[in-house]
């Protein structure tokens, strides 16, 4: 098992890709806190995990506020005693062309998107920089590496993640702590069901692949660097798209 004895913190874990990444971590060996705003859903997940033997706990949290995830971090430190490996997976979409796009909806998905993952980053560093090792991986997007059309604010947040992977790379990979983002492309989750079929086919001819991505593409990512066998990737951000123009 590729993650047997190590501790993996997944932010939005109760649906998505955070769910069948933390079926996949859990299939690995992992102890899994599952993490999630939705409490219903997490505690859903959890107790699912639990089922198939894996020791899953929910801790519910609001990534976009300090005090809710320094709460969420102190409680998953009391019960498993470290972490090693972060994902930060937790996103939402607020989309609308720029002219029409409302500061709130703006400044909503920034909070949650970047400022999140900037919190719970900087909840959890301190116990993996005690360990000396620790694995941090941030959920990015295509968005972030090329803009999309009506996303100004979701891209913004991706296209940040990048810039803090790659800060604290470089601050934290002397000390033992490898941080890489994903870059996922269009991911047949919730997040597409809005798409008009129009330009869900339009996305298709700009894949060089036979499909969109499923979760298990990413969620296979996201093992990849949580693992040992990435312990010489620092600074990466992983496309997962298969092969999209930009």
């Amino acid at each position: 098992m590729r993650l047997a004895g190590k501790v993996a913190v997944i932010t939005g874990a109760a649906n998505g890709i955070g769910a069948v990444a933390a079926t996949l971590f859990g299939q690995q060996g992992a102890q899994l806190a599952i993490v999630d705003y939705n409490e219903q859903a997490g505690e859903a997940k959890a107790e699912k995990l639990r089922a198939d033997g894996v020791n899953a706990v929910f801790f519910q949290v609001d990534v976009a506020s300090q005090a809710s995830v320094k709460a969420m971090a102190a409680n998953v430190l009391e019960t498993f005693g470290r972490v090693d490996v972060l994902i930060n997976n937790a996103g939402i979409t607020k989309d609308a062309m720029t002219l029409k796009l409302e500061a709130a909806d703006f400044q909503r998905v920034i909070d949650v998107n970047l400022t999140g993952v900037f919190y719970c980053t900087q909840a959890f560093l301190p116990t993996m920089l005690a360990q000396g090792k620790g694995k941090v991986i941030s959920t990015s997007s295509i968005a972030g590496t090329g803009g999309n059309i009506g996303q100004t604010n979701y891209a913004a947040s991706k296209a940040g993640i990048i810039g803090m992977t790659q800060t604290w790379a470089k601050e934290f990979g002397p000390k033992g702590i490898n941080v890489n983002a994903v870059a996922p492309g269009f991911i047949e989750t919730e997040m597409i069901e809005t798409i008009p079929a129009k330009i869900l086919e339009r996305i298709r001819q700009m894949t060089y692949a036979p499909r969109l991505g499923k979760p298990e593409d990413v969620a296979n990512a996201y093992l990849f660097l949580a693992s040992d066998e990435s312990d010489f990737v620092n600074g990466t951000v992983l496309e997962v798209d298969g092969g999209m123009l930009k």
